[in-house]
């Protein structure tokens, strides 16, 4: 389908990849992964034809189509989000007017018998053949499809572009290489601008997907769920595991491991050859063997062990400040912009040390509620900080308010105060910032670099509770991987609003879900949640309001005290579950027990030791006993906290 042949490129007289070749297939799911700066954006221009090679070659199967999704918005704001979709579907658009033409002069001409006649009614059945083929009777209903997806509602269809923001505008741009169905789809960080409940819904589009998909993304739950091959671009060099990442990174660890072991040995090998060589080279009885081994030498074929990228930041956050039991509690809490309610009557609490995720749909006032917690919106009702807290917050936008003209170290100097000042450039250097990178200006710094940056600044003071908006943007997967590590240590409390599926896995322990204009409290993390709901994917939490139907099968809004009564259900339900971990140690530890003494009823003379502190048969058939109520009482628990999630 596509094939790079030895290709080489060239930055600023730098090699960024050198002899590369690989081989596109029909129906392959490739995930380009490698560090920020590794080439992963640059290698989907080159397959774009967007890049000019230094050498080698790309080939396309003759009549190809070809999708490319950058970062880069190019989409024309004075038109309505379906037209400037549907507008991507242009041979579909050229084939609608030839076929009203030639209805038109077919109805209007009675030349019947001349051959200009004939050829109207064969261009007439050529165009609608092709627009079958194409899909046109169906192509409203597929951009309404892709864009309903995407997370726009039907009453967005006929709103302006202009009127959305960046983000929204780059989910056109996505939607506009959906609907075409092209042979192979390019995208670059296609989950960037999308919420947790449009990932999904794309997931499964790509799954489906008849062409070939080739991504970048660093959501690593989407390219397990996608993908089928891996493509690591590390170090000039390409390595290609037909595997999704999760086993890839596998693969990779044994395979390193594998080519380490080889070199050691080889090593060894070479090591007593030229041993040999020294001490025989000067002895005429041993020339001919020295010299066997000289050649040996020159025809071995030495083993390389793959260099590693081992560059990540390192750090962890410092002890979090002692604060009260309580540290937030909003009551009846609302925020409109002006006739918009973005929410409304909210009721929230978090305690010390809890870890909480914000989910729900684009626009649902996850971002809105952040901003109200870190004191940057007014708002309507009560939100009451509990004592002593210390607040950190990081904002989406947080590396783009950074003072562009100041340098690394500036940055960091003008924040930090106290004894913390000793340590910035310890601090800066866990983030990868050392050397001359301390003196750069932020304004050219890459977006990762920047989000560095602004994370190093939540270092600077030991903050009891951490509001994070996306703090995984423009972070590598190794990067988010020590983020992650270093929250799980953080003994604050947190709030997190995330789209990245896996970062968030086992990081929460509760889940609010916004929705409606209202905030719904769930105990778990996000994968816990979505059992508990018995859902498949998360865009069934809030359907978009496509009509009567749709809503009909919406809950229903809660009153204060059905939320206090699904608080306390949950409150039991977590009762149960604490109560099973322990019966389930209990069934463990009696289960050894009886295999300890299986052993030694089995065992003579431990048979006979036994028997001196009583009957060692009576104490078994005890343990029995006791094994099997708690058997008992285990299956009864499961079975009433299974009767709890589902209601």
């Amino acid at each position: 389908m596509l094939s790079l042949n030895l290709v080489c490129v060239q930055f600023g007289g730098e090699p960024l990849f050198e002899d590369v070749s690989f081989l596109v297939e029909k129906r392959d799911r490739i995930g380009l992964v490698g560090k920020n700066g590794a080439g992963k954006s640059t290698m989907l221009k080159v397959m774009a034809g967007q890049m000019p090679l230094e050498a080698g070659s790309v080939a396309r199967q003759q009549g190809m189509t070809l999708g490319y999704l950058s970062q880069d918005l190019r989409t024309n704001k004075d038109e309505t989000v379906f037209d400037e979709t549907f507008s991507a579907l242009a041979e579909l658009t050229a084939l609608e007017k030839k076929i009203e033409h030639c209805t038109e002069q077919l109805g209007i001409r009675t030349d019947y018998e001349t051959d200009s006649y004939m050829k109207l009614i064969e261009d007439l059945h050529d165009a609608n053949e092709r627009y079958d083929l194409l899909g046109g009777h169906g192509a409203d209903a597929e951009v309404e499809k892709v864009l309903l997806g995407l997370g726009f509602e039907r009453t967005d269809f006929k709103r302006m572009l202009s009127e959305f923001s960046g983000g929204w505008q780059m989910r056109v741009e996505l939607a506009k290489i959906l609907v075409q169905h092209p042979d192979l789809l390019l995208l670059d960080e296609p989950t960037n601008h999308l919420d947790i409940l449009s990932i999904q819904w794309l997931e499964e589009f790509l799954v489906g997907y008849e062409g070939a998909v080739i991504l970048v993304s660093h959501d690593r739950a989407f390219l397990d769920n996608v993908t089928n091959r891996t493509i690591e671009i590390s170090l000039k060099r390409i390595q290609d595991y037909r595997v999704p990442y999760s086993k890839y990174i596998e693969q990779r660890a044994e395979r390193r491991a594998l080519q380490q072991a080889a070199f050691d040995n080889q090593q060894k090998q070479i090591e007593q050859t030229e041993k040999f060589i020294e001490r025989f080279r000067y002895k005429a009885s041993k020339a001919n063997q020295v010299q066997s081994r000289i050649k040996q030498l020159d025809k071995i074929d030495r083993v390389e062990v793959d260099e590693q990228d081992t560059s990540s930041i390192h750090f962890r956050f410092p002890p979090a400040a002692h604060a009260g039991k309580q540290v937030l509690r909003a009551e009846k809490l609302g925020k409109a912009y002006g006739s918009k309610t973005v929410l409304h009557d909210v009721f929230m609490s978090i305690n010390r040390g809890e870890k909480v995720a914000f989910l729900g749909r684009n626009g649902e006032g996850k971002t809105t509620f952040s901003k109200i917690i870190a004191g940057k919106l007014d708002f309507t009702g009560s939100l009451v900080y509990g004592h002593q807290v210390n607040l950190g917050y990081y904002a989406q936008d947080q590396a783009e308010s950074l003072d562009g003209d100041k340098t690394v170290l500036q940055t960091i100097d003008d924040a930090a105060r106290g004894e913390i000042r000793g340590r910035i450039r310890e601090i800066l250097g866990s983030f990868l910032f050392s050397g001359d990178s301390v003196d750069k200006k932020v304004k050219v710094l890459s977006g990762g670099e920047r989000a560095r940056l602004a994370l190093a600044k939540l270092l600077l003071e030991p903050y009891n509770l951490l509001v994070l908006d996306e703090p995984t943007n423009h972070l590598d997967m190794r990067s988010k991987d020590i983020l992650k590590q270093a929250l799980m240590r953080y003994d604050g409390a947190m709030v997190l609003v995330s789209h990245d599926r896996d970062f968030l896995k086992g990081l929460s322990t509760k889940v609010f879900e916004f929705r409606d204009g209202q905030v719904f409290e769930h105990i778990g993390d996000v994968y816990e949640f979505l059992a508990k709901r018995k859902l498949n994917s998360l865009d069934q939490l809030s359907l978009p309001k496509q009509d009567a139907a749709a809503k009909a099968t919406e809950p229903p809004k809660q009153s204060q005290q059905e939320r206090q009564r699904n608080k306390d259900q949950d409150k039991d339900l977590r009762k149960k579950q604490n109560r099973l971990a322990a019966i389930e140690e209990e069934i463990s530890t009696l289960e050894k027990k009886l295999a300890q003494m299986g052993s030694d009823l089995a065992d003579p003379a431990r048979y006979q030791e036994a028997q001196k502190s009583g009957d060692p048969y009576k104490t078994y058939n005890e343990l029995e006993a006791s094994l099997q109520a708690k058997m008992e009482e285990w299956e009864i628990l499961t079975a009433e906290i299974e009767k709890d999630a589902v209601g």
